[in-house]
């Protein structure tokens, strides 16, 4: 019976999902052993450091991890990073397989004059911040002024607009991080501006997240009814598919609420371009260039406006963080559907098709992957030994059960303050927690 081993570098989603796949493969033919590599003590990725903490739900998909990683032949090796404890060249003649599933990490840059000051910052900083990312916990993020810029028209931005107008006893019950937390409660951001350079028609944000906003109890949420129109007439020329129909309804659910005099609010903006962020020593306004649709496409009208802030998050993309030994294009892993060519390499998720889809989009892309891994196979599985051979023995190696201790201690610490969890932020600690 052949038994094949595969590695898998990433334990959010997508390597979680490609561990699945391989397991829904298996027969009495066909047996995987799966090791899978994370380069943090903490594992799930961005259900853990992405996903907004006001979203429980979409956190539960974690109970789905745990039972894959629960599986006999499934070994962990969290703390070990790839191409500083390991190389891809030690790895590849030890498995039949390597599968990529690192994501996109890097913020992408706006471009503008401005953009490295302080106050300046990356959703794939703030993000993290307030999350518990044990690799963000010191990122400074200024709340002493009154209004707040978040660029960008998709699901992080709004979810970085949300975190900034929410009234801050609205997080106390979540996991929130505890530095973060203390941040927002002293917090004097009270109008939080979002901004897209294309109309409403070619936002990324979903419905579901839309849906959301009317119900905020504490913040008032501005469209303009004109803007949403004019979108959905510009829109109607062609034919308008289910989930932009459905993204109509939501906004015009979101103009169409009266304002209720709350002392916060988020407002949108579209046809608006950065060109300059400005301050002295720190940010304190950012131009925008006023957009127009024509003939299909978004030009620059010539004209400006301005907002006064102290604060910009950008929130316009991510690219994959560079790795030895993979060659990276336009952010991404250099693959063909999945395939890294003349290798026995393969990739899932972000880091092969760049940051889009939800979290369940990793589901179908890795049982994809898998089939093509599967048809690549070797009759005969590689005898390369075992990794641990070659694994300097100065790491300490977060096995499965040493991450099911770290997992449990959080949860009873939340418990006893009325929380999903409260996570710890610091390495050193984590790695404590694990040995006890």
């Amino acid at each position: 019976m052949p038994h094949y081993k595969v590695a898998i570098v990433g334990a959010g989603p997508a390597g979680y999902f490609t561990a699945q796949a391989l397991q829904n493969s298996q027969s009495d033919d066909l047996i995987f052993s799966i090791d899978m590599f994370e380069r943090l003590p903490t594992m799930w990725g961005l259900v853990r450091s992405g996903v907004a903490p006001d979203h429980p739900k979409i956190k539960t998909v974690a109970k789905v991890f745990e039972k894959i990683a629960s599986d006999p032949n499934f070994r962990l090796f969290g703390n070990v990073e790839i191409g500083r404890d390991l190389d891809i060249e030690e790895m590849c003649p030890r498995y039949d397989a390597v599968v990529m599933c690192t994501g996109s990490s890097i913020g992408k840059k706006l471009g503008i004059p401005g953009e490295d000051l302080p106050g300046s910052l990356s959703a794939a900083d703030f993000v993290p911040w307030y999350n518990g990312h044990p690799d963000y916990a010191n990122v400074v993020v200024p709340l002493d002024g009154t209004t707040a810029v978040v660029i960008g028209a998709g699901n992080v931005a709004m979810d970085c607009a949300r975190m900034l107008a929410l009234d801050p006893s609205e997080l106390d019950s979540t996991d929130t991080v505890q530095h973060a937390l203390d941040a927002f409660h002293k917090s004097n951001v009270r109008k939080v501006h979002i901004v897209g350079r294309r109309g409403p028609e070619h936002a990324a944000f979903t419905s579901p997240e839309l849906r959301e906003l009317p119900k905020l109890e504490h913040t008032d949420v501005m469209i303009s009814a004109d803007v949403i129109n004019a979108a959905n007439t510009r829109a109607s020329v062609g034919e308008i598919d289910k989930q932009l129909a459905s993204n109509f309804e939501a906004f015009h659910l979101v103009a169409e609420k009266k304002p209720l005099g709350h002392p916060r609010s988020m407002e949108f903006h579209f046809l608006s371009t950065p060109k300059e962020i400005k301050g002295n020593g720190k940010v304190e306004e950012v131009i925008f260039g006023i957009n127009e649709v024509k003939d299909g496409k978004v030009v620059d009208t010539g004209n400006i406006y301005s907002i006064k802030t102290s604060l910009v998050i950008s929130a316009i993309g991510y690219e994959s963080l560079p790795i030895p030994g993979i060659s990276f294009m336009k952010g991404k892993i250099e693959n063909e559907a999945g395939r890294v060519l003349g290798t026995n390499i393969y990739t899932v998720g972000w880091a092969k098709r760049g940051p889009s889809g939800v979290i369940g989009t990793n589901k179908s892309d890795a049982s994809d992957v898998v089939k093509l891994l599967i048809e690549d196979l070797d009759p005969e599985p590689k005898q390369g030994g075992d990794i641990t051979v070659v694994l300097p023995t100065s790491i300490t190696v977060v096995d499965q059960s040493a991450w099911s201790k770290i997992n449990a201690a959080e949860i009873a610490a939340g418990e006893a303050a009325g929380k999903p969890r409260i996570k710890e932020v610091s390495k050193v600690r984590l790695l404590e927690m694990g040995t006890k």
